[in-house]
């Protein structure tokens, strides 16, 4: 099966690629409230909707770093009709690679949600991004915390997580602060917004194997996706949470 289609399908209807809410992540930025002169940058941008949201609504400059090359096509036609063309710099490359070229004290805002994985881990993607940008700047992670201790049938069915991979919602917070950084705002994804999430996760790809019975990659699709189904309602949507949390950088 080709994960990467797997992937596009189960998240081609859902904006931002996570669970918190469109009007949270709006919320959020309205928070930072950038200046046209600034420079933002996005490591893990994926579709890159976030950047052109910025781009769109203030004017800011902006460079994206993303592994996958569909992500990053997808992301240039989007924004080649609603954004000036040159407002985002895309760089298709491996994110610790990349961010060594990036200028230290370079950027205004920086953002990793849901791709801390890319630089190792929570802190040292805190740690790039302190590097990264300005002082009194702000950044902004999405990363996943623990509502409560996994249970080990779950870390199994997660392919053999450990527990150490995520932290509680106040130790995620702490981890920034233990870095010089002032936490300023977070928010949670909350039951709805969780079961919105998953469930158009899963319709997305029950509906494209219904509308593509030939695709040969359909039988391991549906398999893959009803043992997800299955993993979040047992234990899932009581254990995982994903918040944003918006620091500025002292």
């Amino acid at each position: 099966m080709d994960r990467n289609k797997f992937s596009a399908i189960a998240h081609r209807n859902h904006a931002f690629s996570n669970p918190i809410s469109e009007a949270k992540i709006m919320k959020m930025l309205g928070i930072v409230s950038p200046k046209a002169s600034d420079k933002v940058i996005d490591i893990g941008a994926g579709k890159c909707e976030l950047l052109i949201r910025l781009v769109e609504n203030y004017q800011v400059s902006a460079t994206a770093i993303e592994l996958y090359d569909g992500s990053i096509e997808e992301a240039k036609r989007n924004a080649s009709t609603r954004i000036p063309e040159g407002s985002i710099e895309f760089i298709v490359e491996d994110a610790s690679t990349a961010v060594e070229r990036c200028d230290p004290d370079g950027y205004d805002f920086g953002i990793c949600i849901g791709s801390t994985h890319a630089l190792g881990g929570l802190e040292p993607t805190l740690k790039t991004l302190k590097r990264l940008v300005k002082k009194n700047g702000h950044i902004l992670i999405g990363e996943g915390y623990w509502k409560q201790t996994p249970s080990p049938e779950y870390l199994e069915a997660l392919g053999g997580a450990d527990e150490s991979e995520c932290k509680s919602h106040a130790d995620t917070v702490k981890a920034g602060e233990e870095l010089g950084l002032i936490p300023l705002w977070s928010y949670v994804a909350n039951d709805d917004d969780w079961d919105d999430y998953e469930w158009l996760y899963s319709m997305s790809v029950e509906n494209y194997c219904l509308e593509n019975p030939d695709d040969p990659d359909c039988e391991a699709m549906l398999q893959r996706i009803r043992t997800w189904r299955r993993t979040y309602l047992t234990w899932g949507r009581d254990t995982l949470g994903f918040g944003l949390y918006l620091y500025r950088n002292n």
